[in-house]
């Protein structure tokens, strides 16, 4: 099993490639940027990426999708509450951002769904609060946090659709939840290590503390 994070862009945003080696198979979150660098790494482990997770629909996570399905035909996959975001990105952000728009997802998902790639599953936990469609996604020990919960910090809740209380109850209710070993691996480089546990998280950061 593959697990990487690559920092990508100029938005310090993490990118995770994972894969299947016996079933060849790749999945990319958020790839936000640096398509040849991220499709070079797929293929130095024997990796095709077929599914491109989008843990939610602003364009910092999204503005290479239309890069990667060009070269790739991937499948994009995102919340069903954020495929808006997709389908009618903000002019002024991408103009802001310099970006292109992704294409429409291909498969919405919904809090309890599983992804694939090869043998391995991720379920998709919906967290709003960031967006009205943000989700992370859990396999034992690992929880991939998108903007919902970073290193120390959480995800800002003053755009459009953003709420601080349900950002803070799916934080502490869907998140903290999970067994304290598991390993957070954020949306963003933010904090002082580019990953986290929730056990460290939930006694630590001064946002959402238990």
């Amino acid at each position: 099993m593959v697990i990487k994070q690559y920092e990508v862009g100029n938005f310090n945003v993490f990118c995770y490639l994972l894969g299947d080696e016996e079933a060849q198979e790749g999945l990319l979150i958020d790839p936000a940027d640096d398509a040849d660098w991220l499709l070079s790494e797929a293929e130095s482990y024997g990796l095709k990426i077929k599914t491109i997770v989008n843990t939610h629909g602003h364009v910092d996570h999204v503005m290479g999708n239309q890069e990667i399905v060009r070269r790739t035909m991937a499948r994009i996959v995102i919340h069903e509450k954020d495929a808006v975001r997709l389908r009618q990105p903000p002019s002024y952000l991408l103009e802001m951002f310099h970006a292109t728009p992704s294409p429409p997802a291909d498969l919405l998902v919904k809090h309890g769904d599983v992804i694939q790639v090869g043998h391995m599953d991720l379920q998709v936990i919906h967290t709003p609060g960031h967006t009205t469609g943000g989700m992370c996604l859990y396999q034992e020990g690992m929880v991939f946090t998108g903007d919902t919960l970073f290193v120390g910090s959480v995800g800002r809740t003053d755009f459009p659709g953003s709420s601080w209380e349900e950002l803070e109850s799916s934080i502490r209710n869907k998140v903290y939840v999970l067994p304290e070993n598991t390993v957070v691996y954020p949306g963003h480089n933010y904090g002082p290590t580019p990953t986290s546990t929730i056990q460290y998280e939930k006694h630590n950061n001064p946002f959402v503390r238990e």
